[in-house]
């Protein structure tokens, strides 16, 4: 074996990327992140850290500082956009399944200059940034990965394990002919930043709304420093129409009238896509986060499930690594987290979308009385939270053989 072969190399310096790298580093094991980009783009992407996601981040010293930086939400509701609040779950029903009863809004970025600083201060560790992915070859003894540097150069790197964190668009999983089956969803998601109080407009207004409405659904998510607005946009609009600035203005007045105007402070419009790549194992390889599933942001569990991924991914890859379990237990991390995707992450999300999406006035009002009986009965209050928090599905993977 060449002297740098002894390593593994994770393709994409995201959260997950990070968090798989700090488990391999904690665990000894040399390895060299690649990431395309040098600086972290600062883009209100996703932004709501789960009870059990916080546990896992913990064990990195990186939680208190999260909290710091971010914002603590004790609750989050379904409301309707003339009618007010349907219901409103209250995280504090989780003491003692979890040591953080609440969900944590903080952007992602953040999460990645924390463990950026963790790992900077691991000797195990390398981050190489300005190099791209662009080709994945595998043999017997390990992975090797073509890449291309600043300068327009390629070179190939060797590696005894590779892990591939690099996105919805991963170059690994389409390298390796990886199917990734679903949908993508026929209206375009808006996300509008600003800086209103809605606090102050609306009554009892939770950290986080889901606001359903049979003409138009929005989603307020307050940060730090600003709300997030995210409302369906018809696909035939062009990008040009869609952030036109007097267009965007007239969509936040529809919200919620301000006479003096919105300040916008960032606007993204993308297609959302609701897919599963149809094995997350291939030889030496392993992909986890987007490039193994996406899914719509109702519920806010993309990120977080990609934390759970590099999680189950590397527990397994350290016994792999220290000989006390063979490579074929990695089959058994394709399934569990595969189940989670389709059977968690996107059914709940799946079922959000058609709670805002619904228009037909007897299921909107069936929605609506479900929704006001689960929050009124303890035992249903609680399993549902369990559900949304994403740890009953963490805890049911342990059946999955």
């Amino acid at each position: 074996m060449k002297k740098n072969e002894d390593r593994v190399i994770i393709v994409g310096a995201g959260p997950v990327g990070l968090v798989a790298a700090a488990c391999l580093g904690k665990a000894g094991i040399k390895t060299t992140i690649l990431e395309l980009h040098h600086e972290l783009p600062k883009d209100l992407r996703a932004s709501t850290f789960h009870s059990p996601t916080l546990d896992i981040l913990d064990r990195f010293g990186v939680t208190p500082r999260l909290i710091e930086r971010g914002l603590i939400a004790p609750n989050w509701q379904f409301r309707d956009r003339r009618e007010g609040v349907i219901a409103t779950f209250d995280l504090s029903v989780l003491k003692g399944e979890t040591a953080h009863p609440y969900r944590l809004q903080c952007e992602q970025w953040k999460l990645s200059e924390e463990m950026r600083t963790v790992l900077e201060a691991d000797p195990a560790v390398d981050l190489i940034y300005n190099t791209e992915a662009i080709d994945v070859a595998q043999d017997d003894d390990g992975v090797t990965l073509s890449v291309r540097n600043p300068d327009g150069g390629e070179e190939t790197m060797r590696c005894r394990y590779l892990i591939a964190t690099d996105g919805a668009r991963s170059v690994v999983r389409k390298t390796l002919d990886i199917p990734f089956e679903g949908q993508t969803l026929p209206e375009i998601f808006l996300s509008m930043s600003t800086t209103f109080p809605f606090e102050e407009h609306y009554d009892d207004l939770a950290t986080i709304a889901y606001m359903t409405d049979p003409k138009e659904w929005a989603v307020l998510l307050r940060t730090p420093t600003l709300w997030r607005v995210l409302l369906p946009t018809d696909p035939n609009f062009t990008v040009e129409q869609i952030k036109d600035p007097d267009a965007m203005q007239a969509r936040l007045q529809g919200v919620c009238e301000n006479p003096g105007g919105y300040e916008i402070v960032h606007a993204t419009d993308y297609r959302v896509n609701e897919r599963v790549a149809r094995h997350y194992v291939s030889g030496r390889v392993f992909l986890a986060g987007d490039a193994a599933h996406v899914n719509n942001p109702l519920g806010g569990m993309g990120m977080n499930g990609g934390i759970h991924d590099a999680i189950n991914l590397t527990e397994k890859l350290v016994e792999i690594w220290n000989g006390r379990q063979p490579i074929e237990i990695m089959g058994r991390y394709e399934r569990q987290r595969r189940k989670a995707a389709l059977d968690a992450v996107q059914a709940q999300t799946l079922r959000n979308r058609r709670i805002m999406n619904e228009t037909d006035p007897a299921a909107r009002k069936a929605f609506h009385e479900e929704l006001r009986a689960t929050v009124a009965d303890f035992a249903k209050h609680k399993a549902y939270l369990m559900r949304s928090s994403m740890i009953q599905s963490l805890r049911e993977l342990e059946a999955v053989d």
